[in-house]
C-alpha cells in the first residue's frame, strides 16, 4: 500500500484535485460531492447531539423524584420483611460504597384521590424530609410550600401540579385518600383518609405531576402493615451513568433478601426506544453521506475516462499500475476527506451553538417550535458526545475512501496502446 502512495501519486493526484481544466460537468459533480459529505457529516452530529440533549433532559427530569436506584425486598422473599435494624444496617452499608452520595428511606402506596366530583389514582409516597434532599430534587420542584412540612403526624402532603388542577387544590385545602387495605381474615376494605394539602411541586413529567403525592413516612407506615404495598431505600449516586456498575457492587454488599433496582431497569423502555430512534435516525442520514460518496464515484470515472491519455503516458514512462491507482485514490480521499472536515466543523459549529441559532431562528422567522402551552421542553437542548463525533467521521472517512477504490481500479487497468492509438 505504501508504494501506491508515492511521491509521484501524491503530486499527480493532488495536481488533479486543484486543475482547472476539468470539464465544467465534472467539476461540478466534484463540488457537489463535497458538499454532500459536508452536509451529511454536519447534520448527523447535530441530530444525534440534539437527541443526546433531549435524552438528557428526560433523564433530569425522569430522576429529579425518582433516585438512581432502590433497594427492596428481593421477589423471592418468602420470610418475613426486613425489620427496621436491617433496614438501618443496609443504609449505613450502601452509604459506606463507592460512588454513593445519599440514602433515604421510603414507603409507598397506591391510593385514589377523591374530591367531589372528580377522583384520581395517585401514588402516596412517604419520604424522610431531612435525608430526602440527599437522594432527589423535590426541594428545587416545589412551586409551593416547602418540604419541612411534611412533619410526622401533621398529615400534610405535598401534590403534583397536574393533581391540583384537576382536583382544584391549593395549600391548605383538605384532600381524601381512599386506600385499599386488607383486613386480618383477608378480605379487602377501601378505607378513607384526610390529608392537608402543604405544597405543590412540578417536574415536567405528567407521571411524576400527575402521580405522586408526598407524605411523611411515619405518616404512611401508621396506616398500618395491611395497608403497606411497598418500602425500602432509595440510592443516589455521583453519576448516573455509572448506575448498573455502581448497582452490581452493591448487590455483593446487601444482606440476603434484598435487590438493587437501577433508574436503568424501571426505564428501560424509554430509553430503548430513545437508542432505536438514534440508531435508525443515524442509518437515514447516513445515506445523504453515501448518496455524496456515489457522487465521488461518478465523478472519478469521468475523470479516469477524460485523462485516459495521461494515464498512458504514466504508463510508457514506467509508472506502474499501483502508481496510476495511487492518483486517482489520492484525489478521491482529499475530496472525501476534505469534506468530512468541514462537515465536523460545521457539525460541532451549529451544535454548540443551537441555544443561540434556535431563537435566532424563531424571532426572525416569527415561529416557535416548542410552544410552552403544548411542551414541557421549550428549548432544543444540545449535548456533544466526542464518541458520536468520532464514529461518524470514522464511518463517512471508510464511505468515501470506498467510493474511490472502483474508479482508481479501472485507471490501473488502462492500456497504454489502447488510449494513444488515435492521439
Amino acid at each position: 500500500m505504501n508504494g501506491m502512495f508515492h511521491p509521484l501519486s501524491l503530486f499527480v493526484g493532488l495536481r488533479y484535485v486543484r486543475a482547472r481544466s476539468h470539464k465544467f460537468f465534472v467539476s461540478f459533480i466534484t463540488w457537489t460531492s463535497l458538499a454532500g459529505v459536508c452536509v451529511g457529516v454536519a447534520a448527523l452530529i447535530v441530530i444525534l447531539s440534539v437527541m443526546n440533549g433531549f435524552e438528557g433532559d428526560l433523564r433530569q427530569r425522569l430522576l429529579s423524584l425518582d433516585a438512581d436506584a432502590r433497594v427492596v425486598p428481593a421477589e423471592t422473599q418468602s420470610r418475613a420483611p426486613p425489620s427496621p435494624e436491617q433496614w438501618r444496617l443496609a443504609a449505613e452499608a450502601i452509604a459506606g460504597s463507592p460512588g454513593v452520595v445519599g440514602v433515604a428511606p421510603y414507603a409507598q402506596i397506591q391510593a385514589l384521590a377523591v374530591r367531589t366530583p372528580e377522583m384520581l389514582p395517585v401514588e402516596l409516597r412517604g419520604i424522610d424530609p431531612k435525608a430526602e434532599p440527599a437522594v432527589t430534587q423535590l426541594v428545587g420542584a416545589i412551586t409551593a410550600g416547602k418540604l419541612a412540612d411534611l412533619t410526622a403526624g401533621s398529615d400534610n402532603v405535598i401534590i403534583g401540579e397536574v393533581i391540583a388542577e384537576e382536583l382544584g387544590l391549593a395549600p391548605g385545602d383538605s384532600l381524601t385518600l381512599l386506600i385499599p387495605t386488607i383486613t386480618a381474615g383477608g378480605v379487602p376494605t377501601p378505607r378513607l383518609r384526610q390529608f392537608r394539602v402543604a405544597g405543590v411541586f412540578e417536574v415536567g413529567l405528567s407521571d411524576e405531576d400527575a402521580m405522586l403525592v408526598f407524605a411523611n413516612i411515619g405518616d404512611v407506615r401508621a396506616l398500618g402493615p395491611s395497608a403497606q404495598g411497598d418500602q425500602g431505600l432509595r440510592v443516589r449516586y455521583r453519576d448516573a451513568l455509572d448506575a448498573p456498575v455502581i448497582s452490581a457492587a452493591l448487590r455483593t454488599r446487601l444482606p440476603r433478601g434484598l435487590q438493587v433496582i437501577d433508574w436503568t431497569q424501571d426505564n428501560a423502555d424509554y430509553f430503548r426506544a430513545i437508542r432505536i430512534e438514534k440508531t435508525m435516525m443515524s442509518l437515514i442520514l447516513l445515506l445523504i453521506v453515501a448518496v455524496a460518496a456515489f457522487n465521488i464515484v461518478a465523478m472519478l470515472v469521468m475523470v479516469v475516462t477524460d485523462k485516459r491519455t495521461d494515464i498512458a503516458i504514466l504508463r510508457t514512462f514506467g509508472a506502474s499500475p499501483r502508481r496510476v491507482m495511487g492518483v486517482f485514490l489520492t484525489q478521491g480521499l482529499v475530496i472525501g476527506w476534505l469534506g468530512v472536515a468541514l462537515g465536523v466543523a460545521l457539525g460541532l459549529l451549529l451544535a454548540f451553538n443551537v441555544g443561540t441559532i434556535v431563537p435566532f431562528l424563531q424571532k426572525t422567522f416569527g415561529f416557535q417550535i416548542f410552544s410552552s402551552s403544548v411542551y414541557y421542553i421549550t428549548t432544543i437542548p444540545s449535548i456533544v458526545r466526542w464518541s458520536n463525533v468520532a464514529a461518524i467521521s470514522v464511518a463517512a472517512l471508510l464511505l468515501t475512501a470506498a467510493a474511490t477504490v472502483y474508479p482508481a481500479v479501472r485507471a490501473s487497468r488502462t492500456a497504454p496502446a489502447e488510449a494513444l492509438r488515435y492521439e
